[in-house]
């Protein structure tokens, strides 16, 4: 028997199978192989059509049947992750009236200001942890705004993995968790955002039904199994934004623990029990997948844009053929890249450089001395060294740092990269082979078996590698103190 993942990306849907009883992943499936297109009519906008999602989703789930010969009586769950921060509307017939503002799109950035300024900021961080920003409030109110004809067609709002679980079962829902990371979330009212709501003008009539994150949300009905392929009844239990989820399918639960991925952008989560919102102009702050008034937990995360990106330019750029070959160039050159530093924000603002769009910059480079290996050490360096200040940031923020684990992708698979920054913040950093897609499966039996049996699934199953400070922290430490002056040159150059 099996419990059935979805992962529902903006590049494409990722379908994962695991073993009820052992935890362990039968296949895993992507659709489409290609990515799937993206919607841009202006500068800085971003839509898909979620119908596009259910397609792939079908397509995924009929695909991973028929590879691994699965009757649909033998899926007994469905776990979905999904895109956050996006916004889907549906009409009362439950269609959707446009296209997703996916979340990427930055369209309501002014609303979202705005609305900072005139809620009051201690309020925001008091109620909401956070600034409404440019989050799925945010760019309702901006359809209010701009679309009137289709704001009066739309009956409730949507994240996207709520209107995945509406194509299954024809039942409008969401989560608290959900809810937090549109800022529609009041955690000192414990209800809805209703200041918000109130402030943009919008009803609290657009708020589907509350679920819990664990349990049985919904199940797939006649017309749901007929287009998924899944057996009428199959019950959905589990529903979490991609990075909330990312952090269950590291086994990050409780405070002190930290997820963390290192991809075209990077990113930080941080489970704590302070519902503080201190930093949360620099970091966002969303009910974690095991939050309760009872026993909170909140996932700060932190991004930073320009991470993995730096890295893939530079393998297009410098002439190397691979990234095994640009680590073999950087394993060549001491800690500290000979003086070399790399400032490596070159993808848009930086949020936790209080959206300060900085640049990327290639510094100390003596043309008789340094090479491409250089670069590329200050590279991977330079890539820790953003992650390495990022937790400072929230470490000012009450995060302590117990236990770190990442995803076994991109940036985490660099030796230079992970021992930096283990070494820098004192931390082992535990590395797992595992997906989003997976972690919603195996989620999807947290109703039935609890979180010891997940752990376990976890340390079982996927455990590959764990990296550890180095002996000798000072190199590190001295690289990244001269990095760090030079950031802050740059910042005070544009203020």
């Amino acid at each position: 028997m099996y419990y059935l993942g979805l992962d529902i990306g903006s590049s494409s849907i990722k379908v994962a199978l695991v073993e009820i009883a052992t935890g362990k992943l039968v296949g895993l499936v992507q659709e489409p192989e290609s990515e799937m297109d993206m919607i841009a009519l202006k500068n800085g906008w971003a839509e898909q059509d979620p119908k596009d999602w259910w397609r792939y989703v079908c397509k995924g789930i009929k695909e991973i049947k028929e590879k691994f010969n699965i009757h649909p009586d033998q899926i007994k769950g469905i776990g979905i992750a999904y895109q956050m921060h996006g916004l889907v509307l549906l009409d009362k017939e439950g269609n959707p009236v446009r296209n997703a503002i996916i979340w990427c799109d930055s369209r309501a950035v002014v609303i979202g200001r705005e609305a900072y300024a005139t809620i009051g900021e201690e309020k925001c961080k008091s109620h909401l942890l956070n600034s409404p920003a440019n989050f799925t409030a945010s760019k309702l109110k901006w359809v209010k705004e701009n679309e009137a004809n289709v704001f009066q067609k739309a009956h409730k709002l949507m994240l996207p993995g709520d209107y995945i679980a509406y194509c299954f079962s024809n039942v409008m829902n969401t989560t608290i968790s959900g809810l937090s990371e549109g800022i529609l979330w009041d955690f000192k009212e414990d209800s809805v955002a209703n200041l918000v709501l109130e402030h943009y003008g919008l009803l609290e009539s657009f708020i589907p039904d509350l679920v819990d994150t664990f349990g049985l949300q919904s199940r797939v009905d006649a017309q749901g199994a007929k287009e998924s392929g899944l057996a009428q009844g199959t019950p959905i239990f589990y529903r979490a934004g991609d990075q909330p989820n990312n952090a269950l399918s590291l086994n990050v639960f409780n405070p002190g623990e930290v997820a963390a991925t290192g991809g075209t952008s990077g990113v930080v989560y941080a489970v704590t029990d302070n519902l503080s919102g201190k930093e949360s102009t620099r970091v966002n702050n969303f009910a974690h997948v095991n939050y309760s008034k009872e026993t909170p937990r909140i996932g700060k995360l932190l991004n930073i844009n320009g991470a993995g990106i730096q890295y893939r330019w530079l393998l297009k750029n410098l002439g190397v053929g691979s990234y095994e070959e640009m680590n073999a160039l950087a394993n060549e050159i001491p800690v500290g890249a000979d003086g070399v530093c790399l400032i490596p924000f070159g993808n848009g603002a930086e949020r936790m450089l209080n959206n300060m769009d900085v640049g990327s910059r290639l510094l100390n480079v003596n043309l008789n001395n340094h090479h491409k290996g250089h670069i590329c050490r200050a590279a991977l360096e330079g890539i820790a060294f953003s992650f390495a200040y990022g937790m400072e940031i929230l470490k000012s923020d009450g995060i302590s740092i117990q236990t770190m684990r990442a995803g076994n992708d991109n940036l985490f698979r660099s030796e230079i990269f992970s021992n930096t920054l283990a070494s820098l913040i004192d931390q082992e950093i535990e590395i797992y082979n595992t997906t989003g897609a997976i972690g919603a499966a195996r989620a999807a039996g947290i109703y039935e078996g609890g979180f010891e049996k997940l752990s376990t699934y976890i340390t079982n199953n996927d455990h590959v590698h764990t990296f550890k400070p180095s002996g000798d922290t000072s190199g590190y430490r001295s690289a990244f103190e001269k990095w760090k002056k030079e950031l802050e040159l740059i910042i005070n150059s544009k203020k």
